[in-house]
């Protein structure tokens, strides 16, 4: 479920793109995929937000680094969160992905090949260092609970890996 952003003003638009992800920095609240909604009704913008996964320690901060960056323009700005329908890792962006491994940690694989990974232990995840597929999950749990810890047993390096999320 993509959002549509091409009816947002564009200096709305640009501000929203200025805001990282806390936990990836080199992600944007837009690449993520979180924000759902964004209504302007004059010197108001209204944007519903949907948490990656409920609970999530990094939303209270993405909510007041938007809302910082939209009251800079001017406007007024109401930040509410949405939890449904529920974010999915399919709403991280091409753009978003491309980053994230360059940053050093693996994107999300479709569902049934995250399963597979996860749960049979298939040496399916790339290794962001040296692209190898002769890796294997060390934890679980990565850095944050929405990756897990792998280790390439080529370069030897460990890197994490976002879990997909339906």
């Amino acid at each position: 479920m993509v959002v549509e952003l091409n009816n947002i003003d564009k200096d709305i638009l640009d501000a929203l793109a200025s805001v990282p992800d806390p936990e990836i920095p080199v992600i944007n609240v837009i690449d993520l995929g979180v924000v759902r909604q964004v209504k302007k009704v004059n010197k108001q913008v209204f944007i519903d937000l949907t948490p990656t996964y409920t609970g999530c320690p990094a939303m209270d901060m993405m909510s007041v680094d938007i809302k910082k960056a939209i009251d800079a323009l001017g406007y007024e700005t109401f930040v509410k969160l949405v939890i449904k329908p529920a974010w999915s890792t399919d709403w991280i962006s091409e753009e978003g992905r491309r980053k994230m491994e360059e940053y050093g940690i693996a994107p999300p694989l479709e569902e049934n090949l995250d399963k597979r990974v996860l749960l049979d232990g298939e040496s399916l995840v790339s290794c962001t260092h040296c692209q190898s597929t002769n890796t294997k999950m060390i934890s679980q749990f990565g850095s944050t609970a929405c990756k897990a810890l792998f280790k390439c047993h080529d370069c030897l390096e460990p890197f994490d890996y976002f879990k997909c999320l339906k």
